[in-house]
């Protein structure tokens, strides 16, 4: 099968890698909006534009399946990228409150979608008694894109961002942005070992892997092939080694313009 997915930048490569682990055997198109990084701290009217363009151009890909992996998008215009492709959308947020059980639950995310609180009502609507905190996190991102996560300087900000959510004595922590699960040591270092992470890309790559048995009568076994292409709105010269480092692949990337008609794939 066919999948496409997207993000603002490498975060998505968190949900690329769980589902090519959990999924082989089938192609995926990648999308990074690097021209436009970071989704999470612009406005509902901005990121509904960019969802109007991503599924534009993802409706001349001929795929069978997409993947929200960005969280912000998927926070503020979910319904415009399943009303414009016309085949199966997964998203991050239904799928990992779907399978909350803990009763208090922290939330670490982007300031645009903290603002939605979407993660709390997606959570509220399976298990309506759950305690839910969401914390915006504007730094990370940037941070994580500039390669900066190992040094002390990402733990002290990640220190201040889980003070209130540690001081609520929360039970889980959901990564609310596919950047996170990047960071997920340095977390680590500041979160009892009490604190589950939750990754909601696990639960996304579950979903589509009981889509695509329902749909691929003779799904192969060989785990050794799975075909990749990547597509970048800028920084083309960079990105290849990104993935290599992230996904230990060295694909060709092309560039495109999200603002453009008539795409080639």
């Amino acid at each position: 099968m066919r999948i496409g997915l997207f993000d603002s930048g490498i975060g998505g490569f968190t949900v690329l890698k769980k589902v090519i682990k959990l999924c082989p055997n089938n192609s995926f198109i990648y999308l990074a909006d690097t021209a436009r990084l970071p989704y999470g701290i612009k406005t509902t009217n901005e990121i509904k534009k960019i969802a109007e363009e991503i599924s534009s151009w993802f409706r001349y890909q001929k795929i069978d399946a997409f993947l929200v992996a960005c969280n912000t998008t998927n926070a503020i215009a979910l319904d415009i990228l399943k009303k414009n492709l016309d085949i199966p959308v997964f998203d991050l947020i239904g799928s990992a409150a779907s399978t909350i059980q803990e009763s208090r639950v922290g939330v670490l995310a982007t300031p645009s979608t903290v603002k939605t609180k979407a993660y709390t009502n997606a959570i509220l609507e399976f298990k309506p008694k759950t305690f839910v905190i969401e914390q915006p996190c504007p730094a990370f991102v940037p941070m994580i894109e500039m390669d900066n996560i190992n040094s002390d300087d990402i733990t002290d900000v990640a220190t201040g961002y889980l003070q209130p959510l540690l001081k609520q004595k929360i039970h889980s922590l959901i990564l609310g942005c596919s950047h996170y699960p990047l960071i997920a040591p340095s977390l680590r270092k500041v979160l009892p070992s009490s604190v589950k992470l939750i990754d909601p890309a696990e639960a996304l790559s579950f979903k589509l892997k009981l889509f695509i048995d329902s749909k691929t009568s003779n799904y192969s076994k060989n785990k050794n092939f799975v075909d990749l292409k990547f597509y970048v709105t800028s920084n083309l010269k960079h990105f290849p080694n990104k993935a290599k480092h992230w996904l230990n692949v060295f694909p060709e990337v092309n560039l495109v313009s999200l603002q453009k008609k008539g795409w080639v794939s």
